[in-house]
């Protein structure tokens, strides 16, 4: 089994630590983010340690620096995507073009993937019922569709 150990660090640590383990030939795995219960920002650096995964985690901070200077597209690819998905920065990263979501679904930065339900809803203007309803209606068509061809 792979051990997981989380560390906490402050965002003042990122770029030491990134260092550090580049220097020592370590490798970064991967960048997650997300938004925890209490609404807080968490970014955590995966690096695969004589395979521990080690996970420096920062919480509640929406600018960060940047480690693609060191970890070059491995880092700058990640940071770009949170940047994208979320309302999280990494200083002197290029996010000026999308890499995959389209400029006309967000403005600004995004929020697409932590927008509970709930509110999603509330901004269509339909309940669960429209929805469930809507859906099926959809599914009757394909159906007729289907039988006519």
């Amino acid at each position: 089994m792979q051990v997981y150990k989380k560390i906490s660090i402050t965002k003042e640590e990122i770029v030491p630590v990134a260092r550090k383990m580049r220097e020592n030939k370590i490798h970064l795995a991967m960048i997650h983010a997300f938004i925890d219960r209490n609404g807080k920002a968490n970014v955590s650096y995966e690096y695969d340690v004589d395979g521990e995964i080690h996970s420096y985690t920062v919480e509640g901070e929406k600018v960060l620096p940047s480690i693609s200077d060191i970890y070059d597209l491995g880092a700058e690819w990640p940071e770009r995507e949170i940047m994208e998905l979320m309302d999280i920065t990494f200083e002197g990263v290029d996010a000026s073009k999308r890499l995959f979501m389209p400029d006309s679904m967000l403005s600004g930065q995004g929020h697409i993937l932590v927008t509970p339900m709930d509110a999603l809803i509330k901004e269509t203007h339909q309940t669960k019922e429209e929805c469930a309803a809507a859906e099926k209606a959809e599914a009757s068509e394909d159906t007729a569709k289907e039988a006519g061809e």
